[in-house]
Formats: structure tokens, sequence, C-alpha cells
């Protein structure tokens, strides 16, 4: 058995898959890693095209599609590697982009999972959106990394190449020890897609499990390869599935007052939409917390369960700070402005 199995989530991505697969196999070492491809019941010619041109690498065919979450708790269900990376199929790996983090989590047996430096695709000095140096999240839920506040990216001008503690690890390129992602329950298939992996490292966090970003490890990202930037249904799942993450991780001295600002922030959304006369993502945020409210029920359970098997509250990488404050108030759009 191989340490790390390298899974790749497709949905109709076969030009993705035949843009990066080539790299990802010269760049990875056949004797670290199997590269496995999960399909999520793709409609394009995906497993076709993968029969043909790469015979060699295992498929899991699954019979729908489940999003994100839930596609790949069923696929890495099926695998007994003790790492598992979780890998876009819009991602670009470079030479020698694997061993950084599997050597670094070798040696630091509390570390649960990291991610690589993650630069954009189409502008190569720059941080990509999702996951840039490290993810982090503000008060109320609103998240943001080394090298990306709110929309605004950085330039890499190496002012992040540390190894450091980061509060979330982007699901564009996440490695994960299959104990620790088991042993929280995996990614939480509700979530669909869309901060399924900030809930996930909530939960290794708020157990005392440490996560990290190792920049030495550089990969490039398209990002926006299912939902594109603007669409009402990546809104809804953006509002809804960050108040379910708050609802189920967030300590109860803090829960109320949280929640009780995190309307008054969603209505003020909701206004800028209508404002700029943007009814189809105004009314997203209107279904999303609808949504939220009905699906709060069922999350009774997990919240309880959280709590009992949290160690600590005390997580650094949760600023008290008001992101949204920062940005629009105090016009500060680095992630080192912030930090002072």
């Amino acid at each position: 058995m191989k340490k790390v199995a390298i899974v790749i989530l497709n949905w109709n991505g076969k030009k993705f898959l035949s843009q990066f697969l080539p790299d990802l196999i010269q760049h990875t070492s056949e004797s670290l890693a199997d590269i496995i491809v999960a399909d999520n019941a793709s409609t394009d010619d995906s497993v076709a095209f993968l029969q043909k041109e790469y015979p060699q690498l295992p498929i899991i065919q699954l019979e729908k599609n489940y999003g994100f979450a839930e596609g790949y708790n069923r696929a890495l269900s099926k695998l007994d590697n003790p790492y598992l990376l979780l890998l876009n199929s819009d991602v670009e790996v470079t030479k020698h982009w694997l061993e950084p983090l599997t050597d670094y989590m070798e040696q630091h047996p509390e570390v649960a999972a990291c991610q690589p430096k993650v630069r954009a695709y189409y502008n190569k000095e720059k941080f990509e959106h999702a996951g840039a140096c490290g993810g982090y999240i503000d008060k109320y839920g609103y998240p943001f990394c080394r090298g990306r506040i709110m929309h605004v990216t950085e330039k890499d001008h190496g002012q992040y190449d540390h190894i450091t503690p980061i509060f979330w690890a982007t699901g564009a390129c996440l490695l994960i020890r299959a104990a620790d992602y088991n042993n929280v329950g995996g990614l939480d298939s509700r979530f669909f897609a869309h901060m399924e992996e900030i809930d996930l490292c909530w939960r290794l966090r708020s157990r005392g499990k440490t996560i990290v970003c190792i920049p030495s490890s550089i990969v490039y990202h398209v990002g926006g390869g299912t939902l594109q930037k603007g669409s009402p249904f990546k809104t809804y799942l953006n509002f809804r599935n960050n108040l379910l993450m708050l609802y189920k991780n967030l300590p109860e001295d803090e829960l109320k007052s949280v929640m009780r600002i995190r309307w008054w922030l969603d209505t003020l959304a909701e206004v800028r939409f209508l404002l700029f006369a943007d009814w189809k993502n105004f009314k997203a945020v209107v279904k999303a917390r609808s949504d939220f409210r009905k699906m709060r029920k069922e999350m009774v359970a997990d919240r309880q369960s959280n709590l009992a098997h949290s160690v600590t509250t005390d997580i650094h990488e949760r600023f008290e700070k008001s992101l949204l404050y920062a940005f629009y108030v105090r016009k500060i759009h680095s992630f080192s402005e912030f930090m002072r």
C-alpha cells in the first residue's frame, strides 16, 4: 500500500483532466502515491476519456452527483491509505509538490492536515482566492487567507513563506490523515459544496489537532470550474453553509450573540444586492437563511457532539476582529495589515 491516495473528484471535468493530469502524473512519485479519479456521475465523456488515455488510473464511479462533500466521503471510504489528498481537477501541480507535505506530516504527528501555497493559474504571481497561503475566519465566520482578504488577492513576493498553523486548509488541495478524517466524521454531506472543508477543519481544531500551510509546496488553481463567481447557487451555498458551520461549532457562550449579529450582516448583504438590482442573488440569500432555519433542527445532535468532543475553544486562528469592518471601514486589504 502506498502512503498517499490522491483523489480527484470529477464532475464533467474532462477539459481539466486532459489539461492537468499529465503534470500530476509526471510530478508525483509512483512509490509515494496512488492517483485515483472519483467520478460524480459525469454526463460528459470524462470516464471514457480516462479509460482510453489513462487506463492505469483507478476510477471510482459514483451512481449520481453527490456533490463535493458526500462524493469525497463515498470515494475515500473505499481506500486504506494512511494519508488522503483531496485534489481539485483544475489544479496544476509543480515539481516536488507532494514531498514537503508528506515529510512534514510524518515529522509532526500532532498535525492532522496541511495544504500547499495556492497561486492563481491565470495570474501566477498572485495568490488564488480559495486557500492562498492558508485560511482563517473572523469572529462572525467570514473566511480569509494569508494572501487574500475578501475578494482582494495579494501578489506573492515571499511574504508568507513560513510554515504556520492555520484555521482551515483549502479543499482544492488538502492532505489529511485518514484516521483524523474518519474520527471526526469526514465532510458534512448536507453542505453539498462550499465551506465543508472549513467545517471539517473547525472540528479538527476544536479537538486539539493542528493544521498548517507548507509554502515550499506550490500549486496553481484555476478556481470556479464548477460554479462561477456571482452564481446565485454559489451565493446560496456560501451563506447557508456558513450559518450551518457556525451553528455546529460555535462555543455556547458565543452562539446567540454571533448569530444575532450575523442576521444584521446578512440583511445588509440582501440590501446591497437589492441596490444593484441583483434579484437572483438577493433571493439566494433569503433562501439560504430560510433553509438554514429548517436545517438547524437536524444539526442539534451534531452541535452537541462537537461540543462534547471539544478540548479547546481557544483557537488562535479564529480572530476576534471583524473582517467586514476591517475591509470596508478601515480599508484594510492585506493579511499583513489585518494582523497589525
